[in-house]
């Protein structure tokens, strides 16, 4: 164990004893809260038929109704608030793209929390107040900027608060003021370092780790990261609704997601019945914090699927780890009855050389889904001899078949194709009318 590794060892080393007490007394302050603040939590522990006073135990989340996406969409935008606006220091948003938009609250006691829980992510991926912290996620709304801003901030480092896009500048600002630890999306980080490889300028970057998320990507994609951009590439996960990054993020042990159990009460269930899950199976992750005061969330259904780990970890910390997302239940694509996740398409794209810059265009054609999937060469691969991209088609589309259990149609593009994206990909395009 290196003590050096940690923001806050009496914490994220803390005992399972410890942990739960601290669970414990955060669940029954936050049900009280929430009831007692906000009429929407009201009325849906009422209609559950629980109370406050009945949750007097962990083991008692289970009595406790689900919070889901629609709910916050139906009580947009003031109906989960549980302090007065004048407590209220700041809000965040989601993008809005798959309805209306979620509003998150945050009082200064809420954004304290969420800055430790950023720094603790940093100081995991080897970060120390010497580091110069690169921040390309989005700011404004989306929270990715501000969480890793925040982070950064209190662990003392030098915040270069850089937002997306712009890769001209942002790789002149990595080189002159010698950037070391490198945040954003992991198709951004991606795009980054293709960019310095092709510009020769891999031995003017300083860069030791980066720290990704926001979006899925695969083991094969940070593998790629990490060869052009010479960095430990470190996962971090996190939502707007409760917080934003730093819910959970990656020691250097790198075998899932240290979750922050002093903040939130994580559950795996069963997404079609909702019935919770032992530890190692698969299922969908469910959230409860405990120490929000703005914006509280009681049982919420992340939508994202993922298994969890009580196991102990080498690096030391106690807190539980949860696996990459698999897909998200509602980003699963339904193809002819077959549930596939483009992280599924993209490892079988790597693991047969091409680059994770792809698109997949889902159609209906008599009746009959359709998944054509465009794929972009490696400048290597690429041949103007129509006979080998044809076999190199009909050999990705064997291997697809054979990982996702149905036929697709793939089209081998010329390389720098596909349009770059400089903040979250967009891998999908969905032209089906249902």
């Amino acid at each position: 164990m290196h003590k050096e590794n940690y923001y806050q060892p009496e914490i994220e080393c803390a005992s399972r004893e410890q942990i739960t007490k601290w669970q414990t007394e955060g669940l029954i302050r936050t049900v009280r809260h929430a009831y007692e603040n906000s009429a929407y939590y009201r009325k849906k522990m009422d209609d559950h038929g629980v109370k406050p006073e009945d949750i007097k135990s962990l083991a008692d989340i289970t009595k406790l109704p689900f919070i889901c996406k629609d709910d916050l969409r139906e009580a947009y935008p003031y109906g989960l608030l549980c302090m007065p606006l004048h407590d209220c220091v700041r809000i965040q948003s989601t993008s809005g793209t798959t309805g209306r938009r979620v509003i998150a609250f945050y009082t200064q006691h809420d954004i304290d929390i969420w800055d430790e829980t950023c720094a603790r992510a940093i100081v995991a991926a080897g970060g120390t107040q010497d580091d110069v912290v690169q921040v390309c996620y989005g700011y404004g709304l989306f929270t990715g900027g501000p969480g890793l801003n925040g982070g950064s901030h209190k662990l003392g480092s030098l915040t270069l608060p850089m937002s997306s896009g712009s890769t001209d500048r942002q790789i002149q600002f990595m080189q002159d003021l010698g950037s070391t630890i490198l945040c954003c999306t992991p198709s951004y980080a991606a795009y980054i370092g293709e960019t310095i490889v092709e510009r020769g300028l891999q031995d003017t970057i300083k860069l030791k780790a980066g720290i990704f998320g926001a979006e899925a990507w695969s083991e094969e994609m940070r593998r790629d990261i990490e060869k052009n951009l010479r960095i430990k590439a470190y996962d971090i996960y996190g939502l707007t609704e409760l917080e934003g990054p730093g819910v959970s993020y990656e020691c250097s042990d790198q075998h899932g997601m240290h979750i922050c159990e002093d903040q939130f009460i994580p559950e795996i269930i069963d997404p079609v019945t909702g019935e919770v899950l032992p530890d190692g199976e698969k299922g969908e992750l469910v959230f409860t914090s405990l120490n929000k005061q703005a914006f509280p969330m009681v049982r919420y259904r992340t939508r994202d699927i993922c298994v969890l780990s009580h196991e102990k970890c080498p690096c030391g910390r106690t807190h539980v780890r949860m696996s990459k997302p698999m897909g998200r239940s509602d980003d699963m694509l339904i193809i002819k009855g077959v549930n596939v996740f483009p992280s599924q398409v993209e490892t079988v794209l790597i693991e047969h050389g091409y680059s994770p810059n792809y698109q997949l265009v889902v159609d209906r054609v008599n009746n009959s889904d359709t998944l054509d999937i465009n794929v972009e060469m490696n400048p290597d691969m690429f041949s103007d001899n129509l006979g080998e991209i044809t076999a190199r088609e009909k050999e990705l589309v064997n291997a697809l078949k054979g990982f996702l259990g149905i036929y697709t149609r793939v089209h081998l593009v010329e390389p720098k194709s596909i349009p770059r994206s400089e903040g979250k990909a967009v891998r999908l395009i969905d032209k089906r009318k249902i």
